[in-house]
């Protein structure tokens, strides 16, 4: 079996399935790339059992045939090349790759295709489309905030919840939720999915920025998203997702707006001196300032800054994770932000003030008991 493309259409493909090659894997064929050529199309597979990425480019091909080919030496190979076109050549019987360049000739050992795991076939499925720009937005807002925790495996990745007025992509790791809810997707049946973050962090990886649509599929136990020439295929996390609408207050009357720029180079600089286990910091806010300070007894560390903010509601103090505060904001586009604060046991909500009308964005975070210090 031979075939001519350009250096740069297959490491365009395949750099967009590296990231789903695992380091480890339990099937050493899972280190290689499944080569499929039919009627003048080269398909294109990567897999962790998991998840896998499909991506196809056309080819000039002698006939069809597949061939499982090393991963890592493929990649390398092939970024190290100039721009040319280059033949593979591929002995079907023992498996053997030659590629051919301008100047060189490379020999790598392949493997019988026949070994790589099938990529499950999703049968009878729903389908919906959604905006890759929309859907880069929804996890760009939700990934950061996913657990890590394997003991709470529907925490490990993002539900989406798609229902006649809306649909909602919400992420938590018990200490934190963000709520993204677009108006502008619905479904005549309400369908909940929750999709592992490390599939969605390589989709996220491989989706144009550009509007473009996305078409997904999913049955009860498989995800698949299409988009230009690639197809993600991955396997759903079978788990119940806590009930994110009860944990959300409804009655944080204590609003105070602040630059959202000011606030995190503010915190980024204050967590310096806070304890390393806690990250805790304190807001004082009274009136139309918020004092934000951290101190690490063990050290004798302390800092504190003050930042002019918008108000309404009685002074309050109360105690958060710099760590959480600093992500929620590096996630936030809006200029600025309002904290909703009720008491400082209770959980605080930060808020864009700008976003569009089809958009909500709401992110959650449980505050930490205060220890009275004093400056």
């Amino acid at each position: 079996m031979k075939f001519t493309a350009s250096t740069s259409t297959i490491l365009k493909q395949i750099s967009s399935l590296n990231g789903v090659i695992p380091s480890n894997p339990n099937l050493p064929i899972l280190e290689n790339f499944l080569f499929e050529i039919k009627e003048g199309n080269l398909k294109i597979t990567a897999s962790d059992l998991q998840t896998s990425i499909i991506a196809e480019v056309p080819v000039e091909a002698d006939q069809d045939g597949s061939i499982a080919i090393p991963a890592k030496m493929l990649a390398d190979t092939l970024k190290n090349l100039p721009e040319q076109p280059v033949t593979f050549e591929i002995d079907l019987e023992t498996y053997t790759v030659s590629i051919n360049s301008d100047n060189g000739l490379y020999k790598l050992a392949g493997e019988n295709a026949e070994d790589f795991p099938e990529i499950p076939q999703l049968g009878r499925v729903d389908t919906m489309e959604i905006e890759s720009n929309v859907l880069l937005d929804a996890l760009g807002y939700t990934l950061f905030a996913t657990s890590n925790d394997e003991m709470k495996p529907a925490m490990n990745g993002v539900f989406l919840n798609i229902n006649s007025s809306n649909a909602d992509f919400v992420a938590s790791d018990s200490h934190r939720l963000v709520r993204y809810r677009r108006t502008d997707i619905q479904s005549e049946y309400e369908t909940s999915i929750i999709i592992h973050k490390r599939a969605l962090s390589l989709l996220k990886n491989n989706l144009p920025s550009e509007g473009e649509a996305v078409k997904i599929e999913f049955n009860d136990q498989n995800a698949s998203f299409t988009f230009s020439n690639v197809q993600l295929i991955c396997r759903l996390i079978d788990e119940r997702f806590p009930d994110y609408e009860n944990v959300i207050p409804l009655n944080n009357n204590n609003l105070v707006t602040l630059d959202r720029a000011a606030m995190l180079s503010c915190l980024k600089r204050i967590a310096i001196y806070a304890n390393k286990s806690t990250n805790q910091v304190r807001f004082k806010i009274e009136g139309n300032e918020v004092v934000v300070s951290a101190e690490d007894i063990d050290f004798s560390n302390e800092a504190k800054e003050r930042l002019y903010c918008e108000h309404e509601g009685d002074d309050l103090e109360i105690g958060f994770n710099a760590k959480f505060l600093i992500e929620m904001l590096n996630n936030i586009h809006s200029d600025k932000v309002t904290l909703k604060l009720s008491e400082p046991g209770m959980a605080g909500l930060m808020v864009p003030t700008e976003i569009s009308e089809e958009e909500d964005l709401l992110m959650l975070v449980m505050p930490i008991m205060l220890h009275n210090y004093a400056y």
